[in-house]
């Protein structure tokens, strides 16, 4: 059983270790209402269960965090809360904007393009991991996509970028 524990922990700090070092997720997460303490508490939040394969409790989720060795159950429910409210008022921000059609506007077309880039970009990145074999083209396309992405995400973490054009 604690073979098992180690094991789940040693996944989901690799896990956690390789995607916070992921460019555009670097440049997407210090652009959002999330800490970084923040985001891989939700992130261990969503994770934990399908690495270890059953449900784990909040104590045992506690103990996969990387950016602190020892938290209690209490401050990693604190953070986790924190977090879960940080991304309700993101999502309510969006609804917002989009009921009084702020969608609309023309300033907006950038952020609506990045998106779809980064879908584009997921799906690039699922096919080439699906596909087993690394086909030097799909390797190409994945990284140009990448490239664009950061660019893009980077321009647009700018607050002029909202300026009227």
């Amino acid at each position: 059983m604690v073979a098992k524990r180690l094991s789940v922990k040693e996944n989901a700090q690799k896990w956690l270790a390789r995607s916070t070092n992921d460019p555009i997720i670097k440049t997407l997460a210090r652009n959002s209402n999330l800490s970084r303490t923040q985001l891989e508490t939700l992130l261990i939040d969503f994770i934990a269960p399908n690495l270890a394969g059953k449900s784990l409790t909040n104590q045992e989720k506690a103990a996969l965090r990387i950016s602190r060795a020892e938290i209690s159950r209490g401050a990693f429910n604190h953070t986790l809360r924190q977090a879960r409210k940080n991304v309700i008022q993101s999502i309510y921000t969006i609804l917002l904007l989009g009921y009084l059609g702020i969608f609309d506007d023309t300033r907006l077309d950038p952020y609506l393009e990045a998106a779809s880039k980064l879908k584009d970009y997921v799906n690039a990145f699922q096919n080439v991991l699906s596909n087993g074999a690394l086909a030097t083209e799909q390797l190409r396309i994945v990284n140009m996509l990448r490239e664009e992405l950061e660019i893009s995400l980077e321009k647009l973490s700018k607050a002029k970028s909202l300026s009227k054009l």
